[in-house]
């Protein structure tokens, strides 16, 4: 779904959407462990794992907060005649408990600001918070700044 800037605007301080549910299971985080070259333990050893207070391998933070872009495709809405949109970065990120292996994440995305820079380029501000299954406490909670350029 493609909105004029203006209906993009109109929706500043709004949940734009709840991803569905992705598998972080233990073939993800060791792709994901090869692919960054950290083979930390908890990660990728489930022996080792089962000896601490986790009980089992935990996704890398950095894996988790890399699915926040999957999870926007299915929700966030795209600003109309929109040529390129890229990541600009994070005003913050806290990573709040560890992703099990074996659990499912989702995304919870709410639009904060909207504003043109002096570049034409559009910024969006928006509030993720990863969800994990089953549990009360969010995997982790970021403002993700993103540039739209029409």
């Amino acid at each position: 779904m493609a909105l004029a800037i203006e209906e993009y605007q109109a929706l500043v301080g709004s949940e734009l959407g709840v991803s569905d549910w992705i598998l972080v299971d233990q073939a993800k985080i060791d792709a994901f462990a090869e692919v960054t070259g950290d083979h930390q333990f908890i990660h990728v050893n489930p022996e080792l794992a089962k000896q601490t207070p986790f009980g089992t391998t935990i996704a890398h933070g950095y894996l988790t907060l890399s699915l926040c872009s999957v999870m926007a495709y299915g929700v966030m809405p795209g600003i109309k005649g929109t040529k390129m949109g890229v990541n600009y970065g994070l005003n913050k990120v806290r990573f709040m408990a560890p992703v099990k292996s074996g659990s499912s994440v989702r995304g919870r995305f709410k639009l904060l600001d909207v504003t043109q820079r002096p570049d034409g380029a559009w910024q969006s501000t928006v509030n993720v918070t990863v969800e994990i299954d089953g549990e009360t406490k969010p995997a982790l909670a970021a403002e993700w700044v993103t540039l739209q350029y029409l």
